[in-house]
């Protein structure tokens, strides 16, 4: 009959077995879901491929093969990138047609906006003084760009271009569209016939045409059905365009999240005596915004996009001016791709952070079904 002191004896004989480093465990996380069946090692070996060519090729176009010196007749025999066209065109890209001694205006400005948007985005700070924030910002910006006050030297609209341009198209839009958006949203989902008509034939029309003819509409038709004399400025134009064809997309987003806020959280605003309003301020809005938030930063990247279709009413945007860099007499025909990779690379950065910033709020707000 076996004992404790007999099982005790034989457990201290057994090897001692050694637990894995922390190193070791690290490892076989990371190299699992990598290499778990032989379909997964194949496909990952080739993606890695894929990538240390992509890599490769690009480290040898910017770097190794790269003309660095010798302006546009080097560039013209060069097999890699053409840094002297961004160092000659850089500033233009840039500002576009805005005065060159006055580029420091618009510079100020780009970083006011930028680190009000980045103050906004920490949630810590989400309080009633981002009001305050922005308008200070807004003000301060249309001061900055416009001139006019302060000994500062009027500047037109015609001549506000470049990526501050598209910055403010695509801001001004989605800010003044988000309200009016949320508007449309609650009108179509009203239980009046009149107010959801009206909000269901706004939002159909606007999202059935293409935001083209509607910046086409807004240049061209607009100034016939203002009275004699009387003129509306082009870029004050494709801005309400803009904002109206925003708000037609984010009231659609808005309209999913209220649909799928359940009936429950309704009645139980009505059982509390809470108004229309107020239940919809206090307890429905905030879960459908919850909600529509990864379709509200989609289109948010896509109206960032679409700024470039402001050139076809004859306003400058930031691709717009990257084009016009390429066609100066001493770079066409040598710089077109450096032209283009740097527009991609700017509008690749923007979009990656909004969307980066979209996953962080995800997470933060537990949208997921964990």
């Amino acid at each position: 009959m076996t004992t404790a002191t007999d099982i005790a004896e034989a457990q201290l004989k057994m090897p001692l077995r050694r637990d894995p480093s922390v190193g070791h465990r690290l490892l076989h996380r990371t190299l699992k879901p990598l290499v778990g069946t032989p379909v997964n090692a194949v496909v990952t070996l080739a993606c890695l491929w894929i990538i240390w060519l992509a890599a490769k090729g690009a480290y040898g176009w910017l770097v190794t093969r790269a003309v660095t010196e010798g302006g546009a007749q080097a560039c013209k025999v060069g097999q890699g990138a053409c840094w002297p066209f961004y160092e000659a065109k850089l500033r233009f890209m840039i500002f576009g047609v805005y005065p060159y001694e006055e580029h420091w205006r618009v510079l100020l400005a780009m970083a006011l906006f930028l680190g009000s948007m980045a103050i906004t985005m920490i949630p810590r700070f989400w309080s009633r003084k981002l009001l305050v924030l922005w308008g200070v910002t807004i003000v301060a910006s249309a001061v900055l760009i416009g001139g006019g006050v302060f000994g500062l030297s009027y500047v037109p609209t015609t001549q506000w271009s470049g990526l501050p341009l598209s910055f403010l198209l695509s801001a001004v839009g989605l800010a003044l569209g988000f309200p009016l958006g949320v508007l449309l949203a609650l009108a179509r989902s009203s239980k009046l016939p009149a107010i959801r008509v009206i909000a269901i034939v706004f939002i159909e029309v606007i999202r059935g045409v293409p935001l083209i003819s509607i910046l086409f509409m807004a240049s061209v038709m607009l100034p016939l059905f203002m009275p004699s004399g009387i003129t509306v400025d082009k870029l004050l134009r494709a801005q309400i365009a803009i904002i109206i064809f925003a708000a037609a997309y984010i009231a659609e987003a808005v309209r999913g999240g209220l649909q799928a806020i359940p009936r429950g959280q309704h009645e139980a605003a009505s059982a509390m005596g809470l108004h229309y309003w107020q239940s919809m301020r206090l307890i429905v809005l905030p879960q459908a915004l919850k909600i529509a938030i990864p379709p509200l930063v989609n289109i948010s990247i896509g109206f960032f996009q679409d700024t470039t279709l402001v050139t076809i009413i004859g306003l400058l945007d930031f691709l717009s001016t990257v084009r016009t860099a390429m066609t100066d007499p001493n770079w066409v025909g040598i710089a077109v791709l450096e032209g283009y990779v740097f527009a991609a690379a700017v509008f690749l950065l923007f979009s990656y952070g909004m969307g980066a910033y979209s996953r962080f709020l995800e997470r933060r707000m537990r949208l997921g079904h964990d």
